[in-house]
């Protein structure tokens, strides 16, 4: 059984050309990888990243979010690069704007009528 499987891999291997093709074609398929992954990866990450600076950006007090860590709160105070946030009665806290992962509530359901 091993030899079979040598002489099979050894015959494969002398079928192969040796040449690699022509560099041009190489180049058109590495610029059309390049191009679907930009498609598929690149511009939609770019998206949501744009939306969610504007989503930031439109953010003031009295705004219900939702923090990444899973938090829910009312937005009290806003500072240059962070909030501070109410998240229970006498409760306060300052979370940095990149943390807030989207609006909760009424907020969300007025913003989108």
């Amino acid at each position: 059984m091993f030899n079979i499987l040598t002489s099979t891999i050894s015959l494969a291997q002398a079928d192969a050309p040796s040449g690699g093709g022509d560099p041009t074609i190489q180049f058109i398929i590495l610029g059309l990888l390049f191009a679907g992954m930009w498609f598929l990866i690149i511009a939609p990450q770019r998206k949501r990243q744009k939306q969610h600076q504007k989503l930031i950006s439109e953010l003031k007090s009295g705004d219900e979010i939702i923090t990444t860590g899973g938090l829910y709160g009312v937005i009290t105070n806003v500072k240059d690069d962070r909030f501070v946030i109410k998240i229970a009665d006498n409760t306060r806290v300052e979370l940095g704007k990149t943390f807030v992962q989207a609006r909760s509530g009424a907020a969300e359901t007025a913003g989108s009528k």
